[in-house]
């Protein structure tokens, strides 16, 4: 599975980030298929570019970003925002549990 991650560079305490495309078993800082942008959090506003052609067509190619860069890309305007009760968990469905209580009663 490919992930679009963030990849840290930068010296001891003075960290900065592109954000690539790897695979998901590789380590953090080895191996990654292309770099889509650049991501400077220490800078005052933070630094951020982002290829957004690639960063769509790594998307659309079922790249699953992390949810770090997920909020960097809704920055980017590459994603719309989480709209409220879009989480990852699903939540149970009542309906499910009160048409099985009915049909035990019926019978």
């Amino acid at each position: 599975m490919i992930k679009l991650r963030l990849r840290r560079m930068g010296k001891k305490k003075q960290p900065h980030y592109r954000i690539v495309a790897a695979e998901a078993r590789w380590p953090r800082d080895g191996r990654f298929i292309e770099v889509i942008g650049y991501y400077n959090p220490r800078t005052d506003p933070y630094t951020l570019e982002v290829n957004v052609e690639r960063a769509r067509w790594w998307l659309e190619h079922g790249a699953q970003p992390t949810d770090t860069v997920r909020a960097l890309l809704v920055r980017a305007g590459v994603l719309p925002p989480r709209q409220a009760g879009q989480g990852t968990v699903q939540q149970a469905r009542p309906e499910a549990s009160t048409e099985s209580a009915n049909q035990e009663s019926n019978a």
